[in-house]
């Protein structure tokens, strides 16, 4: 199998692991409680707007409005996103580190990420520089997985859809970059990455 041109990384769940509990099990005392708060005031399709370009600012004042007893947890998000992070996945970094080094492959990077949070994680995660360009839904006010955001990737660094790899952990995001026409892997684990990978003629 011929080898892809590019390849192409997810951010949250394959290289950095980002999980909002991380962040309320020092607040609520018990898992059930930070279970309610995360299905229920900030839900995933609350954040997934922040990602999709809307500020902190108007998403607290929008949920505080509505569930005001949850003020101090609500402001959290945001005053206290670093605590959401639990590191690198570093089984997936190292894959990363091989192909960085032996320059086969050209290297970018997609995320839906608000752009009020990704600053931080440029700082922290040294690794984020291997990549060429990163795409960031947060700043292009678009969203995985709608096809227009990643022709903004394909556009933008001039990649051939048929000769790159698209790699993330939600699958319709996977059904996303296969509707824009690229080759795609659902991520579930870095030794399931490195297999797959090699199926796909990429030597790691």
């Amino acid at each position: 199998m011929r080898s892809p041109e590019t390849i192409v990384f997810d951010l949250g769940g394959v290289l950095i692991d980002w999980n909002p509990r991380y962040l309320y099990r020092k607040i609520f005392d018990t898992e059930e409680k930070v279970s309610w708060f995360l299905q229920h005031v900030c839900t995933p399709e609350w954040n997934e707007k922040q990602d999709g370009g809307r500020t902190f600012a108007e998403a607290n004042r929008e949920l505080i409005t509505r569930f005001p007893e949850y003020a101090q947890a609500i402001n959290a998000w945001y005053a206290r996103w670093p605590e959401t992070i639990g590191g690198p996945i570093q089984g997936t970094v190292n894959i990363l580190s091989k192909l960085h080094q032996e320059k086969e492959h050209r290297l970018y990077a997609l995320t839906n990420w608000s752009a009020e949070t990704f600053p931080w994680a440029k700082d922290h995660f040294d690794f984020l520089g291997w990549f060429e360009g990163i795409v960031v839904s947060g700043d292009e006010k678009m969203l995985k997985p709608d096809v227009a955001f990643y022709q903004v990737l394909l556009s933008r660094y001039k990649v051939i859809p048929s000769k790159s790899l698209f790699i993330d952990d939600n699958i319709l995001n996977v059904e996303g970059a296969k509707a824009a026409g690229m080759d795609a892997i659902h991520f579930t684990s870095h030794q399931q990455l490195k297999e797959d990978l090699r199926r796909k003629g990429v030597s790691v």
